[in-house]
């Protein structure tokens, strides 16, 4: 099933099929993340990245628990936005040689990241209210908070923590 076509009719297939992205896009993130720890260098930034990737592996526990819910099999659909991001952040990062730089860019893939999931996933909780699936709510819900937190530290690490000076020095 692919955004838009044919096979969606209804907005029960909406809110599955935006399952099915985000279960891909959390999935696809666990695969990236041991990449952006392997080569970030400041410390708060690997510790942050390790802990969001613990957390990743939860939330795709909570989303198997939402299929489950919902009496679905927990299936993933391709998600080209996730894949772009990726991309772009890898494209990058493969082409800066300075630490310090590389770790700002680091956090700007791994932000660009967070903010699509937090999109999606205020997305998928107001369709779960819209359809009465308020069994599911609070997983959806857990899954956004942290994503607004990681959001938060990766902010802390840029700003508080000297990633964005150091790179400009």
């Amino acid at each position: 099933m692919g955004l838009f076509t044919k096979d969606i009719k209804t907005m029960e297939d909406m809110f599955v099929h935006g399952l099915q992205d985000i279960y891909y896009a959390e999935r696809q993130i666990t695969k990236a993340l041991p990449k952006m720890i392997e080569k970030a260098t400041n410390r708060d930034l690997s510790a942050g990245l390790k802990s969001h990737l613990e957390e990743t592996n939860t939330q795709i526990e909570r989303l198997e628990k939402v299929f489950q819910k919902l009496g679905k099999e927990p299936k993933a659909a391709d998600c080209p936005a996730i894949d772009g991001l990726i991309k772009e952040a890898d494209t990058i990062t493969a082409e800066i040689d300075d630490n310090a730089v590389l770790d700002a860019a680091i956090v700007a893939g791994a932000q660009a990241v967070e903010h699509y999931e937090i999109a999606r996933y205020g997305t998928l909780i107001a369709w779960a209210e819209e359809l009465g699936h308020d069994d599911v709510v609070r997983f959806l819900t857990t899954n956004l908070n942290e994503e607004k937190a990681a959001n938060t530290k990766l902010n802390t690490v840029a700003l508080r923590k000297g990633v964005n000076k150091k790179a400009v020095a």
